[in-house]
């Protein structure tokens, strides 16, 4: 099969001929009809995640047909749309059993501990576990767009934020994470201040659900926007990008009992950001991680999407092929453009 694949980090991936994957006894074999570009697999190719082996395939949000099925896979067979988070659980670990595969003590990610989806096909394992059945009406680019970026957002304003009507939320950051978050946030019924440092992208936030925007460009405090236009505070704020600054005024900017929620990663010489503690003390506030989503979870950001209280699709931004994925990942490095830019032609 023809792959995107890297043999030392931080040096241009190339397309390759690679042998195809076959199933684990528990596992599938997807043909992959779109997979996401998304930031995380920069830092993978940057040797930012200790569990990628070289030679390495990037690609963790992805979409496409079964074509072939372990012995032991019980709920998948050939011919099957599907799509996967891109942390999949064992199915049998204390965090499993106990609901959450999202942190699974075992878990498969494509991509990270495994290869990728920027391929022409990818083996998943624990399928009976981790896969999710499409609607036929989705277009796979959607589907692909899903896989990181937006699930994790929903589990992050819904199940970690615990976001209801009428609460202020502060989203740091428009990329992917960030305007899937607006989207959320919204149709849960909560007023959304948008920050980033251009217009651009604050513009589109407003068309989605953003009822404020500030552009930390030109706004020399803010928090102190932030407070000014919440009346006191974020009920719950989230750092989409991933950065020490953006960390740092999300936990900031919350009102006294606030939720902040992590999103974007802090990886490489940014892991050890610091953090307002004395402010997290005195206005018992509450430092949440949030980390992808479980598969059965889809289940209700699906019906979000049928019933058009979600449309996730708006947020699909360029569409490449996989021929132009080396040079379209080594430039994740920088802010991305609007929406989710996806691989749909092989």
């Amino acid at each position: 099969m023809k792959a995107v694949v890297f043999e030392k980090f931080g040096e241009p991936p190339t397309i390759q001929s690679v042998p195809d994957p076959n199933p684990a006894a528990d596992g599938v074999v997807i043909k992959v009809e779109a997979t996401g570009l998304c930031r995380s697999d920069w830092h993978g190719w940057m040797g930012h995640d200790d569990d990628i082996t070289l030679p390495h395939v990037p690609g963790h949000e992805l979409a496409g047909v079964v074509v072939a099925a372990g012995g032991r896979v019980t709920r998948w067979r050939a011919g099957d749309r599907v799509t996967v988070p891109f942390v999949g659980g064992c199915g049998h670990c204390f965090e499993c059993t106990s609901g959450n595969h999202q942190v699974c003590e075992h878990q498969f990610q494509p991509g990270f501990t495994a290869w990728g989806s920027f391929a022409e096909y990818v083996a998943i394992d624990f399928a009976d576990t981790n896969l999710v059945r499409l609607p036929d009406e989705m277009e796979f680019a959607t589907a692909a767009s899903l896989g990181c970026r937006f699930v994790t957002s929903f589990r992050a304003i819904v199940d970690q934020g615990r976001v209801t009507p009428g609460e202020w939320v502060a989203v740091h950051g428009c990329g992917g994470v960030g305007l899937s978050a607006i989207m959320i946030a919204s149709a849960m019924g909560a007023n959304v201040v948008a920050i980033d440092l251009t217009e651009e992208k604050l513009e589109f936030a407003r068309k989605i659900g953003a009822v404020a925007t500030i552009n930390a460009s030109t706004t020399p405090n803010v928090v102190k926007a932030v407070k000014q236009i919440t009346n006191g505070g974020a009920h719950m704020s989230m750092d989409a990008l991933g950065h020490p600054t953006t960390s740092f005024n999300s936990i900031s900017n919350l009102r006294r009992r606030g939720r902040h929620v992590q999103v974007g990663l802090m990886l490489g010489e940014h892991a050890k950001a610091s953090v307002p503690m004395s402010k997290i003390i005195a206005f018992e506030l509450e430092i949440l991680g949030s980390h992808g989503m479980q598969a059965f979870r889809y289940q209700a950001m699906m019906e979000m999407i049928r019933t058009g209280k979600l449309k996730p699709e708006l947020l699909v931004g360029k569409k490449i092929s996989l021929d132009e994925a080396p040079v379209a990942l080594m430039a994740m490095g920088g802010f991305e453009g609007i929406g989710i830019g996806v691989v749909t032609k092989f």
